[in-house]
């Protein structure tokens, strides 16, 4: 059986809870320091609650410890390796070498050893045969591959390697390849593979060409819209996908639930309907709840990007923000500008008090509004200067779905089949209860079922069926069969209540089933011949543990990452997006006349464009 993994983003503990509860079969989280989010770092103490929920489940807890790293940080990364390992986490996210080289030899004086799997993570720009390989031969159990691949690639990959393979399949989209962009550190001084990236790709620019014409002014032109491939999980998974994940470790926990219990619901279908070929990777059945609609959450339009092998059109550059689902265009503004009459796209859309929206104005730029009372086609708020009569108005905040988020929370149960034996003992009555739950925990409990017969042996069963069957303490009970020799005995509510409470704590006090986990051995080092002679900046070899490393495989020459040399030549982002196509400038495919070159202007600063039409790819570089 092939697992299917939805991987959902946890930014702090009590959203990775929510997460579980609407059908994550694992989460990903940070630590205190190190995650390619500084903005959402967790305490030990955060990671281990999350793990003793996840595995309640048999779910899995995944730390993110993907930043490049320097020398004077090595020591304290790897004490965070062990705490979180300690906590319980089941795998490690990174992006550093180092951490491969000190998973292998430990570090400094420490006799702690670290054991539990690594994955590689997006950072490492997994995009080709060969690089998988490489990794594979380290011991990464888990590659977690470039979001602007094609199933075609994927398929290549797959048949290249036999580690797990992850990929992105919802939230928002870096526009270059993973872990080497340094647009941010180039403008800002703000190293993306430090966890401090401004997101320069949602800024605003100018494009120019040589002689200083405007072609495009104040768009925000590297922004991509959202990926959105619920639609191709089955094909993902014929690609040889093992994990499905959402990105957003900043994202609010109402986005997380409505994401994840989409994606379950969709996974859930593709193992109903090839029971032979697929499994979800943790127990439990989801109860309860909303339905989700990814329309009503943040999100800048959506795109499945590269994965049919073909270009679209991507970007999202008349707005780098959620602009929402699309309600309908102003057709009349009062005169203090407190009222505003809408055309609705859909007449069936109800509009609710405390509606968000947003628009853009008349200067490019986004502008939003909230709604105080909402009548049919007409919203009454505070007065909106930048409206205008024929602006097209999205809802970005729909309240009534907000609340029906926290109104009706998932709940997850894990399914425990039950037997009750009833013998005659002693002039009276007593009862086996034999439960296993559906990770393969088993549970037997005899106890004294009282001396008197039951009178109407019918409703007695009946009743016993009402008692045992029912949810206590994140099981959902199912009694399958009760046995006796003659009659049944006389039996209270809560005497069968009692029994199916002792029953959910004894399943307690068991470890839940655990569902397989790759661990790879991790190699020791040795020549790899994936491994290119040179190795480049775009590496991003940090501290001299990483470069120890790339030495040890047979690398000649290895040069420091961008952040610690800031070289002149680098290319600051290399992109399968293209301004020039999206644009309709492309001479290969519109068939139009060569611009020559272009730059993007930003605060004074000039970047230049250049167009690898071989591979059909686009870079921006320092300027030239």
């Amino acid at each position: 059986m092939r697992q299917l993994e939805l991987l959902a983003p946890a930014r702090d503990t009590q959203i990775g809870i929510a997460a579980i509860d609407c059908g994550a079969d694992a989460v990903y989280i940070a630590g205190p320091r190190f995650g390619a989010r500084q903005a959402a770092g967790n305490d030990i103490e955060d990671v281990r609650r999350l793990c003793e929920y996840a595995h309640r489940f048999g779910a899995k807890v995944f730390v993110a410890l993907n930043t490049i790293l320097y020398d004077n940080e090595l020591e304290d990364a790897y004490s965070q390796m062990l705490a979180v390992q300690e906590a319980g986490a089941d795998a490690l996210i990174i992006q550093d070498m180092a951490i491969m080289e000190m998973a292998r030899e430990g570090f400094g004086r420490r006799h702690e050893r670290f054991r539990i799997p690594l994955h590689a993570s997006t950072q490492c720009a997994i995009r080709t045969p060969e690089q998988a390989r490489f990794l594979e031969g380290l011991g990464f159990s888990r590659l977690i591959l470039e979001r602007e691949l094609s199933l075609e690639e994927i398929r290549a990959i797959r048949s290249a390697v036999s580690c797990e393979l992850e990929f992105f399949v919802h939230g928002a989209l870096c526009v270059c390849y993973s872990g080497q962009c340094y647009l941010s550190e180039k403008i800002a001084g703000r190293s993306a593979n430090r966890g401090a990236c401004i997101q320069a790709c949602r800024s605003r620019y100018d494009l120019v060409d040589a002689g200083g014409r405007t072609i495009v002014k104040d768009k925000a032109l590297l922004s991509l819209k959202d990926y959105n491939l619920r639609g191709r999980l089955e094909e993902l998974a014929e690609a040889g996908i093992t994990s499905f994940k959402i990105e957003g470790r900043l994202k609010n926990g109402s986005y997380v639930k409505n994401v994840v219990r989409d994606y379950s619901i969709a996974l859930d279908d593709i193992a109903g309907r090839y029971p032979h070929i697929y499994e979800r990777g943790s127990f439990g059945t989801v109860a309860g709840g909303f339905v989700p609609d990814t329309a009503k959450t943040f999100n800048r339009g959506y795109t499945e990007l590269f994965i049919d092998g073909k270009r679209g059109r991507w970007a999202s550059m008349e707005a780098a923000k959620s602009m929402g689902e699309e309600i309908g265009t102003v057709t009349s503004i009062s005169r203090d500008r407190t009222s505003v009459t809408l055309r609705l796209q859909n007449r069936s859309v109800t509009l609710n008090n405390g509606d968000g929206f947003s628009f853009v104005a008349k200067d490019g730029s986004v502008a939003g509004f909230r709604a105080d009372i909402c009548e049919g086609p007409v919203i009454r708020c505070k007065p909106v200067q930048a409206l205008f009569t024929g602006a097209r108005v999205f809802r970005n905040i729909n309240a009534a779905f907000e609340r029906e988020l926290e109104k009706q929370a998932c709940s997850r149960v894990i399914r425990a089949v039950t037997d009750l034996e009833f013998t005659r003992k002693d002039g009276g009555w007593a009862v086996t209860t034999r439960t296993r739950s559906e990770d393969g925990r088993c549970v037997e409990i005899t106890a004294d079922a009282g001396g008197q017969d039951a009178s109407n042996i019918e409703r007695m069963r009946s009743m016993i069926h009402s008692q045992i069957e029912k949810t206590t303490g994140g099981y959902r009970f199912i009694l399958d069969r009760i046995t006796a020799g003659h009659g049944l005995p006389f039996m209270s509510a809560s005497a069968l209540n009692g029994i199916r409470r002792e029953t959910a704590e004894k399943l307690d006090a068991l470890p839940c089933g655990r569902k397989d986990i790759l661990h790879r051995d991790l190699e020791k080092t040795h020549k790899n011949h994936s491994l290119p002679k040179d190795v480049t900046y775009k590496s991003n070899v940090s501290n001299s543990l990483a470069r120890k490393l790339y030495l040890d495989a047979g690398a000649e020459t290895i040069s420091q990452a961008y952040e610690l040399t800031h070289h002149d030549e680098a290319e600051l982002m290399r992109t399968r997006y293209c301004i020039r196509y999206e644009l309709g400038m492309c001479p290969r495919h519109h068939k139009v006349k060569d611009s020559g070159p272009l730059f993007l202007l930003n605060n004074g600063q000039r970047f230049a464009l250049q167009f690898d039409c071989r591979n059909c790819e686009m870079t921006v570089l320092n300027t030239l």
